[in-house]
């Protein structure tokens, strides 16, 4: 697995841009484009599909040398919103993957790594078509490296302001924890942001003062550790310490804090692993007010 701390992965040098050409995709096309003009990365405007069958039988007939009407047609209307979503970026490509998105997005940000997926989510209700709901779910759930996601309540990209002013990072006491501090470091390198970092403990973990104390004292102890040469980046050294429902707090924060990025970092075995649409980490990516960067594993 990549170790972002290793500075040789990182900036990116290739922004997966999935889109599926629906409206919700549009503004994560403009993000994507705003992260790679950052970073003076490839853009990968990227669409899977799967043939139809009457295209399957027209491109069967002569050894695939004859394209079909859905190739044609996806060709064009991918290449017209790599132009689109290019304007300023050192290259944008666009990429036609045959196959399960939900298998070739991870598969081509795989290939160009280090990388970040940039893809949509319009969150709850009409789920089951394209870049959206248990698709990029499984899309984050499968990638190894970082995802984007920009949900339904995600303002307009304005290129005109400055994106990520102030980034959150929220986080556990995991050995996963370093990896995602990493990448939040960076982000806030990048576009000089402030960074804050937020652990949220359950209440059942914390049941008199001096438990909590100690809970406090070793997330200092690991803050300290995640990132040393980015402590300067932090603007609160000691990080904040809350109790409560991790996803209720964290969106209560987004809120609250006005935070233009939300950073989590999540375990397979943590509470907020993203096992299916209606988890604690889906429903944060869903309901969040600002983009917010998964870093798996």
């Amino acid at each position: 697995m990549d170790d972002p701390a290793n500075s040789s992965l990182l900036p990116f040098k290739a922004i997966v841009y999935a889109t599926d050409f629906s409206s919700c995709s549009e503004n994560a096309g403009h993000y994507a484009n705003s992260v790679a003009r950052k970073f003076d990365a490839d853009l990968l405007v990227a669409h899977a599909f799967v043939l139809s069958y009457p295209a399957m039988e027209v491109e069967a007939e002569d050894g695939r040398k004859k394209k079909s009407e859905q190739r044609k047609e996806l060709e064009t209307t991918l290449a017209a919103t790599a132009k689109r979503f290019g304007d300023g970026v050192k290259r944008a490509v666009p990429v036609l993957l045959e196959g399960d998105p939900r298998e070739q997005i991870p598969r081509l940000a795989g290939e160009h790594t280090p990388s970040l997926i940039v893809l949509a989510t319009r969150g709850r209700g009409r789920m089951e078509r394209g870049i959206v709901g248990s698709v990029a779910e499984r899309i984050m759930r499968v990638s190894g490296g970082p995802a984007l996601t920009i949900g339904p309540l995600v303002p307009a990209c304005e290129p005109s302001r400055p994106l990520f002013q102030r980034v959150l990072y929220a986080t556990g006491l995991s050995p996963a924890a370093a990896r995602g501090a990493a990448y939040a470091a960076a982000i806030a390198e990048a576009f000089g942001s402030s960074l804050e970092v937020l652990h949220v403990v359950n209440p059942d973990d914390v049941a008199d003062k001096d438990r909590f104390s100690e809970v406090q004292m070793r997330f200092r102890t690991v803050l300290k550790e995640m990132a040393p040469q980015h402590a300067e980046r932090i603007s609160q050294p000691e990080g904040l310490v809350e109790v409560g429902s991790a996803h209720e707090r964290i969106l209560e924060y987004l809120q609250e804090s006005k935070v233009d990025l939300l950073v989590l970092s999540i375990r397979k075995s943590s509470h907020l692993w993203l096992q299916s649409r209606l988890s604690g980490a889906f429903h944060i990516i869903a309901n969040a007010p600002c983009p917010v960067l998964t870093i798996t594993g």
